[in-house]
């Protein structure tokens, strides 16, 4: 079961994942409806926002990004306790430009995403 809950995980990110990398924006939505409930909550850079509409925009934003067209991808295996995922993305800019990298925390609902929260940016080490 828990493997099965796993596969269902991973194909949910790895769909909402390619619409960061959807050959044109017109498929973003399309994407992002067959990874996400409608009901989405999202805790992104910006802070809490809901609906697939707010992560479209926010995928939007990204795909515009002024350094050119980036590419996102998940480096990550899928770890995932319980109804809970987590996983690490990195996402890169054209010709060596900036690089960003984070760990996304989602929860499942009936194997779509009914929560997503961001977390952008490397974690420093604590001072010992």
């Amino acid at each position: 079961m828990q493997e099965e809950q796993e596969e269902t995980a991973r194909s949910a990110i790895d769909t909402f994942i390619s619409a960061f990398n959807a050959s044109d924006d017109s498929y973003v939505t399309a994407l992002l409806s067959q990874a996400l409930t409608s009901d989405v909550v999202f805790w992104g850079p910006l802070g809490r926002s809901e609906g697939i509409e707010a992560v479209e925009r926010f995928v939007l934003d990204i795909r515009r990004h002024p350094a050119g067209t980036g590419t996102m991808v998940r480096c990550s295996a899928v770890d995932m306790p319980d109804e809970w995922a987590r996983y690490q993305w990195v996402f890169t800019t054209p010709g060596g430009g900036p690089r960003l990298a984070g760990t996304d925390v989602v929860h499942l609902r009936r194997s779509l995403i009914d929560q997503v929260i961001v977390f952008a940016g490397e974690i420093e080490p604590s001072a010992s």
